[in-house]
């Protein structure tokens, strides 16, 4: 799972490498998407790479830990 993933590359306590190489392939493939399709606007990739940042922080360390102690 993604969880298990993280700690295979980086281990629990370091920084989030896992998240960063996701960011920037998915950075990559909108890039990628936009050269393609002429009619996608920049501000439509521009807010998507924004949405899929926050979802991509919402699996670091420190926002599942708050979940944690919310939920317990």
């Amino acid at each position: 799972t993604f969880g298990f993933a993280e700690y295979a590359a980086a281990g629990a306590a370091n920084f989030p490498y896992f998240q960063l190489g996701c960011l920037i392939v998915g950075g990559l493939i909108l890039v990628s998407l936009k050269r393609k399709y002429d009619k996608m606007y920049t501000a439509e990739v521009v807010g998507a790479f924004a949405l899929y940042t926050i979802l991509m922080a919402l699996f670091t360390n420190p926002v599942i830990d708050a979940v944690k102690n919310i939920v317990t």
